[in-house]
């Protein structure tokens, strides 16, 4: 069986990510998302590797020392979250191209991880107005929220420049979607010695 290759996708609150995501999964039955570890317990009828995998504090504070996360974040107090470096190479095994939803930092810690075994894409709104205007118009977020998001999204365009294998703009939704597909695939038919120019 083939091995699976490893595709990263971040981008700023209002930039269009889950929808282009969620077109490349439809289009692309080999990607899968990785599942990731963490310390909450499961809600509702959740299952242990299915939608997480399910550890104690102390697990995960083990495995944490041991070495065997790629990444990981103490988003709450005793509230972790990671990607172990098992379930990756397993997934990979299994032929399934592996998918990382992750912000900037994540991004670029995971392909500094993996070098060219890895695609990462940064998805951008064409300009801040826009951006300010797609989170106005979600209508879930204060305005006070709504500047948090658009400073931060301004910080992480800034720090992804250069950083990333490919940046998609996504100012008309038709054309990014078959961007981001032409970009992907061409990653994920591309020989692992002979990989495409992705600047197309």
């Amino acid at each position: 069986m083939k091995k699976g290759k490893l595709l990263i996708f971040s981008a700023p609150s209002g930039s269009g990510k889950t929808t282009l995501l969620n077109h490349v999964m439809a289009n692309i039955p080999e990607m899968a998302f990785s599942v990731s570890a963490t310390t909450r317990p499961p809600r509702g009828e959740e299952v242990n590797g299915r939608e997480y995998y399910f550890l104690t504090m102390e697990e995960f504070q083990q495995r944490v020392e041991n070495g065997e996360f790629l990444e990981w974040e103490e988003v709450y107090p005793g509230r972790c979250y990671g990607t172990l470096l098992s379930v990756v190479a397993q997934m990979q095994e299994e032929g399934k191209h592996v998918a990382f939803d992750v912000d900037v930092c994540g991004g670029v810690n995971i392909k500094e991880h993996y070098g060219e075994q890895a695609l990462s894409v940064f998805i951008q709104a064409p300009s801040v107005e826009v951006l300010r205007e797609r989170l106005i118009k979600r209508g879930t977020d204060s305005m006070e929220e709504i500047e948090n998001r658009v400073a931060k999204a301004e910080w992480e365009t800034e720090f992804a420049q250069g950083k990333f294998d490919r940046t998609i703009i996504n100012d008309d939704l038709d054309t990014a979607k078959r961007e981001i597909l032409e970009v992907v695939s061409a990653f994920l038919n591309a020989p692992e010695s002979n990989r495409p120019d992705l600047d197309f």
